[in-house]
């Protein structure tokens, strides 16, 4: 399977089955479009006669036939039963998500989680609760010597006490088992001060911080609960958490939504905000007037077009930043394990409420359907992580003839989920997204090898 594509006059062919990309001439990409398998030069020299000259149709069959018989062209799927198998659900986790606040100082139109109080009462986690939370991590972390705490709602602020205990209890556990933990904080930016922000700075590995753009846009979906605008209210704030924060990881996230299928704008105002490391991510759900449909499309995928040429002349301008989804390392990217399960959403990685429960991920956290178990009891549900951990990108039956496969990972199980009521189903839409935004990001990388004189395949 190979998916051959032009953009930005680049020509690329992807192996869906390796995850080999080639930078190709026009004659090569004329017959690999041509042709969905390997062909012969009389067949290609048939098809191409009087397009292109004798000669390049010979160089490039020969270039094309010496990649497929080293594999890395029409390469051979890889079948299920060639994966190892999923450890035991719970039992070889990475990362824990808590939801030290199921409340929120903010009534975002779109928010999956019930304005932070996911469909079930509003609550903030008590230290206790935490304190088994990362226990119940070093404890289930099999041989895995780092691991990961997210601190998540709602609006974790609002509990800022409870994140701060955990984080010195986390150090007394690392003591004990030598575990070394990595954390996270997710903030909305409202309650930044000081204070939070130094704290921040000197415990947490990344920061995500929500913002969605243009002005209009933020503030026309991310208002308080009595309807007060924010955005001015958190730019100067996260600024000057970025500014003092020196080399540690950080991103802004944003989402778009109906309202601004011309998100590439809110990316870029974001970035001549001052902000360096950029996420802009589609609303989730299906059904409302904020959702998207296959009428948004076309606007979209300009959207993604757009950005990534404006993501050239700033590289060119001197004036780089770094869109999240335009991150693709094509030397030495993902393990196929990694490539083939995405997040590792209900084996790898679990969501934890304010009261100790247990779920796949924070987006289905409230899913009476989801719910797996307790810290108390641990995994009491296995049949749901079992569920998860077979789930990968050979075992859908979509994913399986898709070229990006094993660059998309089979999507988020949630979003398949909220849209098809099945973890199984890939959402189409999103599919179509991810697609284009994996075309741009690797014309991009293209781009960049063509300007240090080289091609992918070099």
């Amino acid at each position: 399977m190979v998916h051959v594509f032009s953009l930005n006059g680049i020509n690329i062919a992807v192996d869906g089955n390796s995850g080999c990309i080639h930078m190709v001439d026009e004659t090569a990409r004329a017959i690999l479009q041509e042709f969905d398998r390997p062909c012969t030069l009389a067949e290609a020299s048939a098809v191409l006669s009087g397009q292109y000259q004798e000669s390049n149709v010979r160089e490039a069959w020969t270039e094309i036939e010496t990649l497929y018989q080293e594999g890395l062209l029409f390469s051979r799927s890889i079948e299920p039963d060639e994966l190892p198998l999923p450890a035991k659900p719970g039992q070889n986790l990475k990362a824990l998500c808590l939801h030290v606040a199921h409340d929120c100082n903010l009534a975002c139109s779109y928010c999956f989680a019930s304005k932070g109080s996911y469909r079930v009462a509003k609550n903030l986690m008590p230290g206790a609760v935490a304190f088994k939370a990362v226990d119940f991590l070093a404890a289930n972390s099999g041989n895995k010597k780092n691991i990961e705490i997210d601190f998540f709602g709602g609006e974790p602020t609002l509990n800022f006490q409870v994140v701060k205990d955990t984080v010195d209890y986390s150090r007394q556990v690392t003591e004990r088992t030598g575990k070394h933990f990595h954390f996270t904080i997710t903030t909305n930016g409202t309650l930044l001060n000081n204070d939070i922000i130094n704290y921040i700075n000197n415990h947490m590995d990344n920061v995500v911080i929500s913002l969605d753009g243009r002005p209009e846009i933020h503030n026309g979906i991310r208002r308080t609960a009595n309807g007060k605008e924010t955005y001015h209210t958190i730019l100067p704030d996260a600024l000057r958490l970025i500014k003092t924060r020196g080399q540690k990881s950080y991103f802004v996230r944003g989402t778009f939504t109906s309202h601004n299928t011309d998100f590439y704008k809110d990316v870029l105002h974001l970035a001549d905000a001052g902000f360096a490391e950029i996420s802009m991510e589609p609303v989730v759900g299906s059904g409302k007037e904020l959702h998207l449909n296959n009428s948004h499309l076309p606007e979209i995928l300009n959207s993604y077009e757009q950005l990534a040429g404006s993501y050239l002349d700033r590289i060119q301008e001197g004036r780089p930043f770094k869109f999240y989804h335009f991150n693709v390392d094509i030397y030495q990217g993902p393990c196929l394990a990694k490539r083939t399960t995405a997040c590792g959403a209900g084996t790898e990685y679990l969501a934890v409420t304010p009261e100790g429960d247990l779920y796949p991920c924070h987006q289905f956290v409230g899913e009476p359907a989801f719910k797996m178990g307790n810290l108390d009891t641990g995994i009491t549900d296995d049949t749901l992580g079992k569920q998860f951990g077979m789930v990968n990108i050979f075992t859908k039956e979509t994913c399986r003839t898709c070229w990006a496969k094993l660059f998309c990972s089979g999507g988020c199980h949630a979003n398949a989920y909220y849209t098809n009521r099945d973890i199984t189903q890939p959402e189409e839409l999103f599919c179509v997204m991810q697609k284009k935004r994996l075309e741009c990001a690797l014309m991009i990388e293209a781009w960049k090898e063509n300007k240090c004189g080289k091609g992918l395949d070099d």
